[in-house]
């Protein structure tokens, strides 16, 4: 999903007459992080077993797929989570507070964002994604439609740092973090990207968050391996991106879509497996895949509402308001 070209300045100009301000900090081959991490994909590709985050899913088209895979009926994430927002969300109202600034972490497409326009009636919106296709034409839209709102979007990779710095004002915000992304982190990942949430709370502003609860492996499984096969050319198009990037030439119709519920670790796992031996090359070198080996594409954590409400404390926040659907598939948290 790394954007390796930057955004010309004329292209900010244009946004800002459009009534948002786009900042895109993925500015390429020079950018410091960019040989840094071009590198770690590379040596997670060589490695053994091989690798690839999961940030890398979200070029144009693994966008579109995601947003397909939220409306599948297997995956239960999205609509349980969008009834606990829309069954609560005076409440949450009530607590978070309203006129504050409004942070979209992982945005995409604002949708999820974008409902909470009317009940906390933001004075600033701030999209965060590492997806510049993703969030512009939404800003685009929905400034137009609330003209009363600052809207603007920064591009920016936080699976390492999130430091939105100039870009918050120093009063109140809420940060708004939906989705379970947050378990696509390793709970130590997590945690300090939490920390860094909290920090940049101060004193006057709070985190409004969705976690995935644990459950019974065969609905895990479900979730992340629909029948349809969304989920597999998800997962299978991340070697398109790669290819693009690197100039590898995988082919990803010849590796077939894992996803397995680890039950000690209490994560699902995906991975994409050789259906025959493959020889690749990667940055000009040779690696070989045997038939069968696995190249490990994504976590998802799952946490009971007990032990993310015992993170978000690890974290720096001292009060933790949950809610949850009636059979507690799902749990929404804020947390200041």
């Amino acid at each position: 999903m790394a954007r390796w070209a930057a955004v010309p300045y004329r292209d900010a100009e244009r946004a800002t007459r459009r009534g948002y301000r786009l900042i895109n900090r993925m500015i390429s081959p020079v950018r410091p992080q960019a040989r840094s991490e071009w590198a770690a994909l590379v040596e997670g590709l060589l490695a053994t077993p091989a690798a690839i985050p999961p940030k890398y899913f979200y070029d144009s088209l693994g966008c579109t797929l995601f947003q397909a895979i939220c409306e599948l009926p297997e995956y239960y994430l999205t609509r349980t989570e969008r009834a606990i927002f829309t069954t609560h969300a005076d409440t949450i109202a009530a607590v978070a507070g309203r006129g504050r600034q409004f942070v979209d972490l992982g945005a995409g497409d604002c949708a999820k964002g974008e409902f909470w326009l009317s009940a906390l009636q933001p004075r600033r919106f701030i999209a965060v994604d590492i997806a510049a296709a993703a969030i512009e034409p939404a800003l685009a839209r929905m400034a137009a439609a609330h003209p009363e709102i600052e809207f603007s979007g920064v591009v920016t990779d936080f699976s390492d740092v999130l430091d939105l710095g100039p870009e918050l004002d120093g009063s109140g915000v809420t940060f708004f973090y939906p989705g379970s992304s947050i378990g696509n982190f390793a709970p130590d990942k997590a945690l300090a990207l939490l920390a860094q949430v909290r920090h940049m709370c101060g004193n006057r502003g709070g985190l409004l968050i969705g976690a995935d609860t644990p459950k019974e492996p065969s609905r895990l499984e479900a979730a992340y391996a629909d029948t349809l096969g969304v989920t597999a050319a998800f997962n299978r198009n991340v070697l398109n991106h790669v290819n693009a990037m690197l100039g590898s030439d995988f082919d990803p119709a010849a590796f077939s879509h894992v996803a397995f519920y680890n039950v000690p670790n209490r994560r699902v796992e995906m991975h994409l497996q050789a259906s025959t031996p493959q020889r690749v090359q990667v940055a000009g070198r040779e690696r070989m895949f045997k038939q069968g080996e696995r190249i490990h594409t994504e976590n998802s954590y799952k946490y009971g509402p007990e032990e993310f409400a015992a993170l978000l404390r690890q974290a720096g926040f001292s009060s933790v308001v949950v809610w949850q659907d009636p059979a507690g598939d799902f749990a929404v948290y804020y947390a200041e």
